[in-house]
Order: structure tokens, then sequence, then C-alpha cells
């Protein structure tokens, strides 16, 4: 006889949402194999696992530590938007969010306390849940991490690193902007080569289509880029509130004498 393992069990809980002493005996009753196991549970009635349901709903939370030097997002995804707006599934993000503050290289979709929490909100919904992206951004030598995230929806958010000390003013409004415009980047060289050259080849042949000959089109195609990266690196962005400010991100931070270092943007469904 197979011997059953806790592991074995988790996972098949996971995959479909049945109870511990229910995925306990269909392990046993299939010599331990996981998958048939999930065949023994469809023959009586389970249709489809938990896992193969699009976990297309989710939230996300974002976290600080108390020092400013490290921040974390994370994602949880389900089937519904009810499911997502949950008390349980706002522990699991607060518990994930709480481990990657202590350690910041943890894998939280991994860890067994997460993982177990998981699946019992998966058992009590019956949805595909689980942990989406998550990620975490450390300060670089004396600078901090600022957080923000689009309170209305709780479906975007974003990290940031800064050099120098940003207000909690200027980190809403940057992180405002980010979720706004999201950028493809803070450097032209983190845009796609093959969009860039896609543009740029579409830029010229529009500007041969004018009539200008092929050394023409490609300086035309030059200045058309400048305004492709200008809509798409972060810097260079327009700052979206021009009420606080009019100009590019590059001077609105320049003004505030703060140094944007790295961001990452998270969105549930993307």
């Amino acid at each position: 006889m197979a011997t059953i393992t806790a592991s074995m069990v988790n996972e098949l809980r996971s995959k479909t949402g049945q109870g511990m002493m229910e995925c306990k005996k269909a392990l046993t009753e299939t010599g331990g194999d996981v998958e048939k196991a999930i065949e023994y549970f469809r023959k009586k009635g389970v249709k489809t696992s938990i896992t193969e349901r699009t976990a297309s709903e989710g939230r996300l939370s974002v976290g600080v530590s108390s020092d400013k030097k490290v921040g974390a997002i994370v994602m949880v995804n389900c089937n519904t938007d009810f499911t997502a707006k949950s008390d349980p599934v706002a522990k699991i993000l607060q518990l994930a969010i709480d481990k990657l503050l202590k350690n910041p290289s943890a894998a939280v979709v991994d860890d067994p306390e997460v993982k177990n929490a998981v699946t019992t909100v998966a058992q009590q919904t019956g949805e595909n849940v689980q942990i989406g992206r998550a990620s975490t951004l450390t300060a670089p030598e004396g600078g901090v991490v600022g957080s923000y995230i689009y309170v209305a929806t709780g479906k975007i958010g974003a990290l940031m690193s800064f050099k120098g000390s940003p207000s909690d003013e200027l980190v809403k409004q940057l992180g405002g902007h980010i979720a706004f415009h999201k950028p493809l980047g803070m450097r032209r060289e983190d845009v796609s080569p093959d969009l860039v050259a896609k543009e740029r080849e579409i830029a010229i042949e529009q500007a041969k289509a004018t009539g200008k000959p092929q050394n023409i089109a490609e300086k035309i195609a030059e200045g058309k880029m400048n305004s492709f990266f200008a809509e798409r690196v972060l810097p260079d962005q327009e700052f979206f509130n021009p009420q606080v400010f009019k100009g590019t991100v590059a001077n609105y931070l320049k003004q505030q004498n703060v140094e944007l270092v790295k961001y990452v943007l998270v969105e549930v469904g993307k």
C-alpha cells in the first residue's frame, strides 16, 4: 500500500477543494496517484478541479516595513469579485505581506502557512484561489521604499524605491501616475526591442508614403520615436496631474530633490 503523505493530501486539496479526510481516502483508493484521485472525485460527482476554473478576479495588498527599507506587494487571484473582497482573502494577503517584509527573498507561494490558508479559502468558496504575483523592493543606501494602491478597486498597485526622502504626498502622486500611465520601464532600453523595431519601421514607411526618400524618412522616424518613448518611458512621460506639477516625471522628481531608482507595477488580470 502506498504511503499517503501530508504533502500529497494538501496538493489534492488545493486542486479539488475537497476535505482532508476525503482526499486521504481518494489517495488511498488510487495508490497515492494525485491525477487518478482527481478522476476518482470526478466519478463521484466533482465535475472539474478547482484549478481548472479561470481565476481572473483578485485583489492586491502592499506593505512597507517600519523603517521604510523593504516593500512588498502580493496578489491573490480567484474566480469572483465577491471572494476577492472577502476578509479571508484580505487575511491571506496580510499574511503573505508580513512574511515578505521579514524575508524579502521568501517564496510565499510555497510557504506552508500561506498554502494552507489559500487551500482553506478555496474549500470554503469552491473557487480557484491562489497566490498570483508577489514582489519586493529594498531601498538603496540612504534611501527608502514607498508603496501605492488604487484603493477604489484594490486591483492595481506599485512599489517604488527612492534615493532621498520623498514625502508621503510625492509617493502617492508618483504611484498614481505609474498606475494610470503604466510605463514600460525606466529607460528606453527597457522597452521591448521588437516593439521599438516595429514602431520605427511603421514610422519610416509612413514617411516614405508621403514621397520622402529613405534617408529623410529615417530622420523623420527618429523624431516620431522620441515621441513614442516619451509616452512609454517613465521619466519622459508628462506627469499625469498638472494641478500638482506641469512637466515630465523626471522634472517633477528633480524639483522634489528625489531620485526614483526602481519601481514595480502589479495589476490584477495582467
